[in-house]
């Protein structure tokens, strides 16, 4: 794992501004989704900072500029009793892709779970991303998708 000097934190009020073209380019760039207005990503960032129960954001930034973010959404499970927290987003700036900086910021986001006794930490990926899924393994993730069917419908 290369050696660059980051620092990890949870967002502010003060980082929305300059957060909203990263989690841009993971919208548009990195899923090919539809791209919302900066008044749609401010009011989305925002509101995880306003209501920390629904989730925390974190960004990791090396001199000052920000290289990553991942989002947490937190709910509960019943079968387990317990609050559960969901790794929605995790992503690196493409220049910085390769230098341990995913494992970096999926490991603060486990450790932040479990410190605050999440049950678990649920997470998906997509089946053709296996630089991710690869990361995810080494941590010990496992797939569950031989338990559960993921659905979706469009409103």
């Amino acid at each position: 794992m290369n050696n660059i000097n980051t620092y990890i934190r949870p967002i502010n009020s003060a980082d929305i501004k300059k957060l909203i073209p990263l989690v841009r380019s993971y919208i548009v760039d990195f899923y090919q989704c539809p791209n919302p207005s900066d008044e749609e990503l401010f009011n989305h960032i925002n509101s995880l900072i306003k209501e920390p129960t629904l989730g925390k954001q974190f960004v990791i930034e090396k001199e000052n500029e920000f290289v990553g973010f991942a989002t947490l959404y937190f709910t509960f499970s019943t079968t387990k009793v317990k609050k559960i927290s969901i790794l929605n987003d995790l992503f690196i700036r493409e220049d910085y892709r390769g230098k341990g900086l995913g494992e970096k910021l999926f490991e603060f986001a486990l450790a932040y779970s479990q410190n605050n006794d999440y049950a678990v930490m649920n997470w998906k990926t997509a089946s053709d991303n296996k630089t991710a899924q690869s990361l995810y393994n080494k941590k010990g993730g496992v797939n569950t998708n031989n338990i559960w069917i993921n659905y979706e419908i469009k409103l």
